[in-house]
Order: C-alpha cells, then structure tokens, then sequence
C-alpha cells in the first residue's frame, strides 16, 4: 500500500516515485479534489474517500495484498490519514511519499523557523483547545477544518484578551487559486474564505496583566469558583508532588472548581484527567474552567467518588481535594493505581487531617503543613493574616506495595 501525500500544485508537484505509485496501482481511494488532480489510467479502479471514514478503511482492507494507493494531504503522518491507516496496516506494507505540508507551505511563505512555531490541527477537533497555546508573542500555525475557522478562531483569541494578535489567512497553499490575506483578530476576515485554508497567528494581548502564568499556581481569579478553590501556593506545592510526566491519566477527585485538573492537563498536551464532583453547580464550574483554559478533553464526571471510581480509566495519579475523611475513598484511589503512581490528599479539618495522619501509617509518604500568612489593611497600615493550615499527604506507589 503506497500512501502518498498530494499539494495544491497536483500532478505536476510530485516526485517521479511518487507518481510511479499512483500509476502502477490498481485500486486508488483520496479526496475527491486530490482524484481530479490524477490523469485517466487505464483500468484503473478509483474511490472517493466515503463517509462514514471507517467505511474507507475497509475499502482498502478488501484490497490488501493487491497495490493500492492512498492519497491524503500534504504530509500523511503530521494530522494526516497516515496516522489512521497505522493503528490497522503494519508498518512493513506501507510505503509513504510525504509532500510538503500546510505547516511547511505557511512557513514558507512567511520566513517563520518551523522548529520554533507551536502548530495545531482544528480538523475535527474542538477549537477551545486552542486557548491553552496562547501566549505572548508565541506564534502559532493553526490547520483549519473549514471555512468558518478564521472567524472562530479570530473570536477565540478576542475573548481571550489577544484581539490584536496578527492572523495571515493563507488559502489554496502551493495552488494556483493560492491567496494570502492579513488581519487582525478584532477586525476579523472580511472576505469568504476558501475550505482550504491554514491560518498563521502573532499572538499579542492587549491588557499585559491579564495572561495567566504558564506554571502551576495559576491565581484563583483565572478560574470559576464558589470558594471551593485551593490557594495558588497550594496547588503548586499539589502539583509538584502529583510530578506530571506527560501521556498520564489523573483522577481528581472531589474536584470543586477542577483547578488541580485543569493545571495537570495544561502541564502537557498528551495527559489526561477524570474529575469527578458531586454537587451539580461545582460540576458546571468545572466544565467552565476546562473550557476556558482549553482543556475541553477533560472528563468530568457528577457523582460519589468512591462509587464513582469502579468505572473510571485507571490512573496514573490521584488528587483528593475534597473527602479524604469519606471511608474507603483513600484506600480506593490507593488500591487503582499502579506501581510507581502517586497519591496527595489535602485537608483542613481535624478529621481530614487524622484520615491522612492514618493513611500515612498504613501506606507510608510524606506528611507536610502549610501554612500562609497575607497582608491585610490594619488600620492606616498592614498587618498580617494567618490562613488555615492545610495538611498534604503525599504517597508513590512501590512494585511492593500491598493492594
């Protein structure tokens, strides 16, 4: 099976190999636009990619161990069909032939070092999750799924404070109906823009005070809460000992507003997180944070979190912010996680406090206590205030250790 990745310049943009697995093919299956780039070839069977996708994959597996061909856009394996067609054909009977994609164009066309440029794919995928690329300065390609991206995107950043972020709109790539067009996210796109289209963003932010900080601690007015919201210098010192190494999966449990969730997921693009929160208007809250700090993958779940815990994904770490006292919630989460998981609770209370003090001498870990003082008018002067204490028990599961 040959795969081979086809640009707006067609035909004519392709290398004599690449052509050579096209031609000598017997079954051939793309995008309608990239089969009407190819010249007639006698006996030739050819298909538009169906719908469902998955109806196209069994195309092919009916033709395997015969020479078919694939066509895709640009790059296969960079948010391509290459990426679908691996999770079902071994490696040994594809053969790709890459050609240059929309990143690669855009770049191009714009003198940006591709290696220093943070791209992202909104092809079927949530445009929120954008938010969490955001950054000052930083710029950004960005594969658009249709036409209506430029303008959902333009309204994203403005919502975000990055309304006058620079967006180039670059339409038909490396075709001859190519156009480059700029803008600024608070004037929008004024003219219909093509299907095909990728779009180059120069993020600028309009009020400098107003970008939240890229590490964890992120200040509580970044998120919606009722109260139920861990101080900042307390989530940092939580999410140091959760220590997120990326690809895992975090169950946060009792989650309240979901800022430890949140801070796991933007601590990298591949993990995951389930919070799970009982009462219903802390859940909406939840979903509001996910959203707006465009971690929208995050899975919330509105229920007890001991009965809760039986049909989650199996985690890698676990945060209890709310219910260590709950019986068996602690000994749950312990017995879910897998050797080398980690396990911090916190509490404020003397019972929560004896639930960890206990867990501490069945299932060892550290035991610490914050405690935080802040500055408040006294009079014509400040004085300080002193916080609750808060107690973190934080525990690494060994290859030893007992269920």
């Amino acid at each position: 099976m040959s795969i081979v990745g086809l640009s707006e310049g067609g035909w004519a943009g392709l290398g004599e190999s690449a052509r050579a697995a096209v031609t000598d093919a017997e079954f051939v299956i793309g995008g309608q636009r990239h089969l009407d780039h190819l010249p007639a070839i006698s006996g030739q069977q050819r298909e538009a990619w169906p719908s469902p996708f998955s109806e196209g994959i069994e195309r092919i597996r009916q033709w395997q161990g015969r020479r078919v061909c694939v066509l895709a856009s640009g790059d296969p394996f960079w948010h391509g069909v290459g990426a679908t067609l691996a999770r079902t054909f071994p490696p040994e009977v594809m053969v790709c032939h890459p050609g240059p994609s929309a990143f690669s164009l855009a770049a191009a066309r714009l003198g940006w070092p591709l290696q220093s440029v943070h791209c992202h794919s909104l092809v079927a995928r949530d445009p929120d999750r954008l938010r969490a690329a955001l950054a000052p300065g930083r710029r950004l390609l960005v594969l658009s799924n249709d036409e209506q991206s430029p303008e959902t995107v333009c309204r994203l950043l403005v919502e975000n404070g990055y309304g006058a972020s620079r967006v180039t709109v670059l339409e038909a790539l490396g075709g001859p109906e190519e156009q480059v067009t700029g803008t600024t996210a608070g004037e929008g796109v004024a003219h219909p823009v093509a299907r095909l289209n990728s779009l180059a963003i120069e993020c600028e932010v309009a009020d400098p005070e107003r970008p939240v900080a890229r590490v964890p601690g992120r200040p509580g007015e970044a998120f919606v809460h009722d109260g139920q919201i861990s101080q900042p210098e307390v989530r940092a010192v939580v999410m140091a000992k959760l220590a997120p190494r990326g690809g895992e999966h975090l169950w946060d449990l009792g989650a309240g507003s979901g800022a430890v969730a949140v801070e796991w997921l933007l601590a990298d693009a591949a993990n995951h997180a389930t919070a799970v929160e009982q009462r219903p208007e802390r859940v909406a809250n939840v979903r509001a944070n996910a959203r707006c700090h465009g971690v929208g993958h995050l899975q919330v779940v509105e229920g007890d979190a001991l009965l809760a815990m039986a049909s989650l994904v199996r985690p890698d770490a676990v945060f209890i912010g709310g219910g260590a006292s709950g019986e068996g919630v602690i000994e749950g989460a312990w017995s879910a996680l897998p050797a080398g998981g980690r396990c911090v609770a916190t509490a404020v209370t003397t019972e929560g406090e004896m639930a960890l003090l206990a867990a501490q001498g069945r299932l060892g870990g550290q035991l610490i206590r914050l405690s935080m003082d802040h500055t408040e008018p006294l009079g014509r002067f400040n004085g300080w205030q002193s916080d609750r204490p808060i107690t973190i028990w934080s525990a690494t599961k060994s290859s030893q250790a007992g269920e």
